[in-house]
C-alpha cells in the first residue's frame, strides 16, 4: 500500500471512528467503523486484512481522547457528520386504570414544603401532568404542610416549588394549602368519630405498644361516642399537653403489619414553641400525612393518585379510612423506586451540609440534585422530562445516573450552544517566523449558522498566544500541532513557563493531511479570566483560566460550550471576569 492510500485510509478511519464514539458516548467500535470504511470506498474491501490494524491504531487514538475533545475534532474535520438526523424513541406512558369510568381524571401532586423540589420529586409531578395532559383532565397541587414540628415547612419554599414546576413546564388547575384547610380535616374528623371509626386514645407510647404487639384494642377504643367527642372539645380548648393524647383511626387489630393497626390520624403540636409559617399557633391538633392527604383526595376529586411504592402501606391504611366514611378509594398506582446515582438528594443531607460547611452556596449549590441546583448548571427542562418519560411509571425499581441526565442533555444543547475557546492554567506560546499578523475567523457552531462567527486578530512581531497547560503532553507526543482556525506550528521547546515554536503555515488541509492534533488558543494581549466552578462529589473544584475576549458579549444565565473542556452556564459577566458553573462534557 503506497504512502498516499495509507494516509487516506488514515484519514477516513478518523473520520469515522470520531463519528462512531460521539455516537456512543465517547467509544468507537471497530466493526461499524470499518463499515463505513468500505461503504464509501468499496475498493478497499478486498483489503480489509491489511487496513484493519491500521484502523484499530486510530480507534485506540479516539478511544483515548474524551468526549468532548472527540465532538471538538469531529466539528473541526467533519462538522457535516453532526448534522446527521438521529430519530429517537417517542415514550408514551401506558393508560391509566379504569380511566373510562371517569367523567374526568384528576392527578395530584403533593409536595411537603420542607424543602425545595429535588430531581426525585419531579417523576411524580411530571407524571401526575402527563397524564391529566394525556386525558384532557386536570392536574392539583397541594402543598401538604400539616407538620410545623418535624417537617417544618420553609416559607421560601412554596414559591420556589411553584417556580420549579413552571420551569419544568408543568401547569396545575387549581392549587391547595392544607394548613389553610383544618376546619375540613376537623369537620371529617368529627364524622368519622360519630361513625365508631376513629377514638381518641390517652395511652402513653409505651402502653399502646404492648396493646399493638398483643393485637388487643386499648381500653379507650370501645369508649362511646360522646366520651371522644367530649375529650376532642378538651382538645381544642387546650387541657393537653404535647403527647398526652393522639386520635387513631380504627382498623384490623390482627393486619400483619402492626404499623396499619389502629394508626395516628391527629397529634397534638405545641405551636407556642414551633409556630406555623402560615397560620402561626392558631391550632394545636393536626392531622398526620395519611388523613389529610386522604381526606383531600377524596375532596378534591382526585381520580388517580401516582405515587412510589413505599407508600402502599400507606395507601392499605387510607382504605380503612375510606371504608369508616362510605368513600370510594382512588385508582392507586405505584411505581418502582428510583435510584439516582451522582446527586445529593436527601433533605437531611442537604441541611446538614449547609449548615455545616461555608462553602455550600445554599439550596441550589451544584452539588446538590435539586432542580434549582440542575438549572443553575444548564441542565435543560426539556432533558429531566424525558429522562423521567423514559423512567415512566414500571413498577420495577430503577437507576440512572448523572451520566445518564447529562447524555439526554447535551442533545438538546449541542446544537444550540455557541463555541468559546478557553484555555485552563495558561502557558506561553512564542511563535517564531510567523507573519506580523494572522488572523482567525471561527464560527460560534460548527453547523448552526444562524449564530455566526468572530474574527480574531493577533499582531506580532512575534505572535504570542496562550494555550492550556492540560495539553503539553499532547505536545510532547506531537512534534506538530494545529492552533484552531489560526496556524499551524512545530514544537521546538517546552519549558515549564513557555513554549516555542515555528510557524509553519495557515491551511487547514495540511493540517488535515498531517493528521495534527488540533487545540484552542487565547490571544495573549486580548482575554478574559474566567472562573469555573465543578462539582466534584462534596468538594466545588475551582478552574482558573483565561478565555477569548468575544464571550464579554455574552448573555448571563447562556449555556455555551468551552472547546475540548465542556458545557459551562454563564453566571456573571463583567469586563474582567465571568464565573461559570459546569454541566457536563
Amino acid at each position: 500500500m503506497t504512502l498516499e492510500n495509507l494516509d487516506s485510509v488514515k484519514e477516513l478511519a478518523l473520520k469515522y471512528a470520531l463519528y462512531n464514539a460521539v455516537k456512543h458516548e465517547g467509544k468507537a467500535l471497530l466493526e461499524p467503523v470499518i463499515s463505513k470504511i468500505v461503504a464509501e470506498r468499496p475498493d478497499l474491501k478486498p483489503k480489509i486484512k491489511e487496513i484493519i490494524n491500521i484502523v484499530k491504531e486510530v480507534i485506540n487514538y479516539v478511544n483515548s481522547l474524551s468526549l468532548s475533545e472527540q465532538k471538538s475534532l469531529l466539528e473541526e474535520k467533519w462538522p457535516e457528520l453532526l448534522e446527521e438526523k438521529i430519530i429517537e424513541r417517542k415514550y408514551e406512558l401506558p393508560p391509566l386504570p379504569n380511566a373510562e369510568k371517569y367523567k374526568t381524571i384528576v392527578t395530584r401532586f403533593a409536595p411537603n414544603p420542607d424543602f425545595v423540589l429535588h430531581l426525585g420529586n419531579a417523576r411524580p409531578a411530571i407524571l401526575c401532568y402527563e397524564y391529566a395532559k394525556m386525558y384532557k383532565g386536570k392536574m392539583i397541587l397541594r402543598f401538604e404542610d400539616t407538620d410545623p414540628r418535624i417537617k417544618r415547612p420553609l416559607p421560601e419554599a412554596y414559591d420556589a416549588i411553584r417556580e420549579d414546576l413552571k420551569w419544568l413546564g408543568i401547569k396545575w388547575n387549581e392549587e391547595y394549602i392544607q394548613s389553610l384547610r383544618m376546619e375540613k380535616y376537623y369537620n371529617v374528623l368529627k364524622e368519622i368519630i360519630k361513625r365508631k371509626g376513629a377514638y381518641i386514645d390517652l395511652c402513653s407510647p409505651k402502653e399502646f405498644k404492648k396493646y399493638l404487639w398483643s393485637s388487643k384494642p386499648c381500653p379507650h377504643r370501645e369508649k362511646p361516642i360522646e366520651y371522644h367527642l367530649e375529650l376532642l372539645d378538651k382538645i381544642f380548648e387546650g387541657h393537653f399537653s404535647e403527647g398526652e393524647a393522639v386520635i387513631r383511626i380504627k382498623t384490623d387489630l390482627n393486619y400483619p403489619d402492626p404499623s396499619v393497626r389502629d394508626w395516628v390520624a391527629f397529634r397534638i403540636i405545641d405551636t407556642s414553641k414551633t409556630p406555623h409559617p402560615i397560620v402561626g399557633d392558631k391550632y394545636i391538633l393536626w392531622p398526620t400525612y395519611n388523613f389529610a392527604a386522604a381526606v383531600d383526595d377524596h375532596l378534591m376529586g382526585v381520580t388517580h393518585i401516582l405515587r412510589a411504592k413505599e407508600h402502599m402501606t400507606n395507601t392499605i391504611k387510607q382504605q380503612f379510612l375510606y371504608k369508616h366514611m362510605g368513600w370510594k378509594y382512588p385508582e392507586a398506582i405505584h411505581f418502582g423506586r428510583l435510584k439516582l446515582e451522582g446527586f445529593i438528594l436527601s433533605k437531611s443531607k442537604m441541611k446538614e451540609l449547609m449548615e455545616s460547611d461555608e462553602s455550600f452556596e445554599g439550596i441550589d449549590d451544584i452539588r446538590f440534585g435539586t432542580l434549582g441546583a440542575l438549572r443553575k448548571r444548564g441542565f435543560m427542562p426539556e432533558a429531566i422530562h424525558k429522562l423521567i418519560m423514559e423512567v415512566g411509571v414500571k413498577g420495577t425499581d430503577a437507576a440512572i445516573s448523572f451520566d445518564n441526565l447529562a447524555a439526554i442533555n447535551r442533545k438538546i444543547i449541542d446544537p444550540i450552544a455557541p463555541r468559546y475557546m478557553f484555555v485552563e492554567n495558561p502557558i506561553k506560546v512564542v511563535i517564531n517566523d510567523s507573519p506580523k499578523e494572522l488572523i482567525a475567523r471561527i464560527p460560534y457552531h460548527p453547523s448552526n449558522k444562524r449564530l455566526g462567527e468572530r474574527t480574531i486578530k493577533v499582531k506580532g512581531p512575534k505572535i504570542q498566544v496562550f494555550i492550556s497547560s492540560t495539553d503539553l503532553e499532547l505536545l510532547r507526543k506531537h512534534q506538530m500541532i494545529r492552533l484552531m482556525d489560526l496556524a499551524n506550528i512545530e514544537i521546538m521547546k517546552i519549558d515549564t513557563k513557555y513554549i516555542e515554536a515555528i510557524f509553519k503555515g495557515t491551511e487547514l488541509h495540511e493540517a488535515r493531511k498531517l493528521g495534527l492534533p488540533i487545540i484552542q488558543w487565547v490571544p495573549i494581549d486580548e482575554n478574559i479570566k474566567v472562573i469555573v466552578k465543578r462539582p466534584k462529589e462534596l468538594t466545588l473544584e475551582i478552574i482558573e483560566g483565561l478565555a477569548e475576549p468575544s464571550i464579554i458579549n455574552e448573555k448571563e444565565g447562556r449555556i455555551v460550550q468551552f472547546f475540548r473542556f465542556g458545557f459551562v452556564k454563564l453566571h456573571s459577566i463583567s469586563k474582567h471576569e465571568v464565573v461559570a458553573y459546569y454541566s457536563h462534557d
